[in-house]
């Protein structure tokens, strides 16, 4: 078993951009993105996902999103907002983060495109981000913390595959 594992969640659909908006960090999920994150969140579930914390944007499409991850994750573990994950946030935060909860096994992590690809290239040693789905989850092993070690992707599912599992 890996010393740490992560998971990757980009946040679900959320509103558009707009008038209605004018504050990009205030936009909340649709009730169509809630809805099938929640079937997600129960095919996690099933998988055996299991994580001790919930690590996420403090924006609120993101927040919505860990709120109902960890509403139906066994175990019901803490959601914790972290600035690291911001649309801002850089992968230094995000690793000093993860440094604050490493011990605790398994985290997720709720985030934005581009960041979120971003990190879990960067995670698994590619050049090239990984593309995430609103609502796409990917899981990977880390024998130790970022930078110094490079991770190995166990699995990337996208949201429809998901919904499919549920």
């Amino acid at each position: 078993m890996a010393a740490l594992e992560l998971y990757l969640v980009r946040h679900a659909i959320a509103a558009e951009r707009g008038e209605e908006y004018p504050d990009d960090s205030k936009r909340p999920l649709t009730s169509q993105g809630m809805s099938r994150f929640r079937k997600e969140a129960r095919a996690l579930d099933a998988l055996g996902m299991s994580v001790a914390v919930v690590l996420t944007s403090p924006l609120v499409r993101t927040r919505q999103t860990a709120d109902i991850l960890a509403g139906h994750l066994s175990g019901g573990p803490p959601v914790v907002a972290t600035d690291a994950l911001a649309p801002a946030g850089t992968a230094a935060a995000v690793y000093h983060e993860l440094a604050r909860h490493a011990k605790k096994g398994s985290i997720a992590l709720v985030g934005h495109e581009p960041n979120i690809g971003e990190l879990a290239a960067r995670l698994i040693g590619s050049r090239t981000p990984l593309e995430f789905k609103k609502g796409a989850v990917c899981c990977i092993d880390l024998e130790g913390l970022p930078p110094k070690a490079i991770g190995s992707l166990r699995w990337f599912l996208p949201p429809r595959m998901l919904r499919k599992l549920a």
